[in-house]
């Protein structure tokens, strides 16, 4: 991609786009009352389930995830008795033991939970909900803490997907990040996790991370194909000193540019379609039999707080600090403090802190926004109709769309919007023309 248009585009203050509107915009004007409204009128249809379990063994100075260092097994098991009083807090304002299809624990690192401990919070939910026969149980895993006793208790418990941090096979990088990983490690986990009946795997791979260059970041990348994950992530490093100060221990003058980053972000996807993977979206990679690639295939595949998605799920239930939800009416966020969390709880109320009421035009956008970061194109006219809007205003508003069609980044047609496969990288630009809340000042 030419210089000058990632300069003109690759903005670091753009958001992912994993959900419209975007957290900034949430409001306390939205809290435990609303959310307990919300949760009062969701339909009788499937909900995903998100548990954020905010413990780790060590930090690792990039991560922008709600965190706590613990040596001690204590703050955990104190952590799973307020959670599991949330879980009851959240059953009882529901119409009825909701139907859950998909569950995911991130954190953090879930797998710190003592296996009896996490077998016992799995019956509770299900207790709560009425879990489907089929439904995915996924969970995060660090390679570097996990047993093969989690293991038998996640196979126990029926778990079918893992996803695995790896973010870099670079032993320079990992000393960078304070994140040693052995390759040894990753291949014992993803060896366990299979023995164990869990055989879909995902792993998380990361550019642009301080003295990574694009030859390692292509070793990287092969050395997670000769595992043969499911499917892969490769995220781009985002550098946000103000906002997480952990990352000010990352040394900035280490930190690749925008070109770089390009670059290592083109090479890691040719590596991988080359071992057989397709491109899903702006960063993932999945196997043509995985349900990722499947999804995208029939036109059904998902955006949310999580990343891309073959969940379908309209209504996702977050419970622990800091986790997100989303529900018909809106989305809401628990507090992020974990004793500020514990006190609502101990109350009896919900530990909403913020949320978001979304309106139709928000709903309108949302779904513009997602479908071009699934298939980096989207039929606006036909969204604008279906949602009750005239499409001609509403491309009018999008004062960027004319620049960026200039400049060759999208094609336009009939109110079609295609962004070039080329210019994949900058999809983050291209939705941010559709974001009625971002800065309209030009890049």
């Amino acid at each position: 991609m030419q210089t000058s248009l990632l300069k003109k585009y690759c903005d670091g203050r753009l958001p992912w786009y994993t959900i419209y509107p975007t957290v900034p915009e949430f409001s306390e004007t939205v809290g435990a009352n609303t959310c307990e409204k919300w949760l009062s009128r969701l339909p009788d249809e499937s909900v995903s389930l998100y548990l954020h379990i905010p413990f780790c063994r060590s930090i690792c100075w990039y991560c922008g995830f709600t965190t706590a260092l613990t040596r001690r097994d204590a703050p955990i098991l104190g952590y799973l008795e307020v959670l599991r009083k949330e879980i009851d807090l959240v059953a009882k304002k529901t119409p009825q033991a909701m139907p859950v299809s998909d569950v995911h624990f991130g954190g953090g690192t879930p797998t710190l939970i003592e296996p009896a401990q996490f077998l016992a919070l799995m019956t509770h939910l299900r207790g709560c909900f009425a879990f489907k026969k089929a439904a995915t149980l996924a969970i995060e895993i660090d390679p570097r803490t996990f047993t093969i006793r989690m293991a038998e208790a996640l196979g126990a418990a029926g778990f079918n997907r893992a996803s695995i941090g790896v973010q870099s096979f670079d032993p320079v990088v990992q000393r960078s990040i304070n994140r040693t990983q052995t390759e040894a490690q990753t291949t014992r986990a993803v060896e366990t996790l299979r023995q164990h009946g869990i055989s879909r795997i995902n792993f998380d791979l990361i550019f642009g991370l301080p003295n990574q260059t694009v030859q390692s970041c292509v070793q990287s990348a092969m050395t997670a194909v000769a595992m043969r994950p499911n499917r892969l992530a490769v995220f781009g490093y985002s550098h946000v000193p103000s906002y997480m100060k952990r990352q000010r221990m990352l040394d900035e003058m280490a930190l690749p540019d925008d070109a770089a980053r390009a670059e290592q972000a083109s090479a890691m996807a040719d590596t991988l379609v080359a071992a057989g993977y397709l491109q899903i979206g702006l960063d993932h990679f999945a196997l043509p039999d995985d349900e990722l690639a499947l999804a995208q295939k029939a036109g059904r595949l998902r955006r949310n707080s999580l990343g891309y998605s073959a969940d379908t799920c309209r209504t996702v239930i977050g419970l622990g600090t800091s986790a997100i939800g989303r529900l018909s009416d809106g989305y809401v966020q628990n507090e992020l403090a974990t004793s500020v969390y514990s006190d609502h709880i101990s109350a009896g109320r919900l530990p909403t802190s913020k949320g978001y009421c979304l309106s139709d035009e928000d709903r309108l956008r949302a779904a513009v926004i997602e479908r071009l970061m699934c298939y980096l194109e989207v039929d606006v006219s036909a969204i604008c109709t279906a949602h009750g809007f005239d499409p001609v205003p509403f491309l009018s508003s999008a004062g960027r769309l004319p620049m960026l069609a200039e400049d060759g980044i999208v094609d336009i047609h009939h109110g079609t919007i295609r962004v070039k496969r080329e210019h994949r990288y900058v999809l983050r630009a291209v939705a941010a023309a559709f974001d009625a809340y971002l800065d309209r000042s030009p890049y």
